[in-house]
């Protein structure tokens, strides 16, 4: 496994997602994203890119991805890797709902916890 990019870099764009999918579904959803994860970790201008499995509903999955700028999403989006996940997911997922919002980053500073709390590490 490799180190995780500095979640630090400048991020111009942020897009945040979630998916529900069909209980029958779940395992060819992981099966279409996971490779195409760590390929797209690892891509220039990819700041972070991370999908998680709700704690609450195990059908329901998050995906944060943050971009140095559009070209790098545009780079990503044409990737082979990406599109592999995109028609596998399209042809053999019933998503049962879905929302996203992109995010254009005006700013950025560091996101300490509340109260001084330092997380252990």
């Amino acid at each position: 496994m490799t180190e995780p990019t500095s979640r630090n870099l400048a991020t111009q764009v942020v897009f945040n997602a979630y998916y529900r999918v069909h209980p029958d579904d779940r395992q060819k959803f992981i099966y279409a994203v996971v490779p195409h994860i760590s390929f797209t970790a690892e891509l220039p201008g990819c700041v972070f890119y991370v999908f998680a499995a709700d704690l609450l509903d195990p059908n329901t999955f998050h995906l944060s991805e943050g971009w140095a700028d559009q070209a790098a999403i545009d780079r990503h989006n044409a990737t082979e890797p990406f599109q592999k996940a995109l028609r596998d997911v399209m042809t053999t997922v019933r998503i049962l709902d879905h929302q996203g919002q992109r995010y254009e980053i005006a700013g950025q500073g560091a996101g300490d916890p509340p109260g001084g709390v330092e997380l252990a590490g």
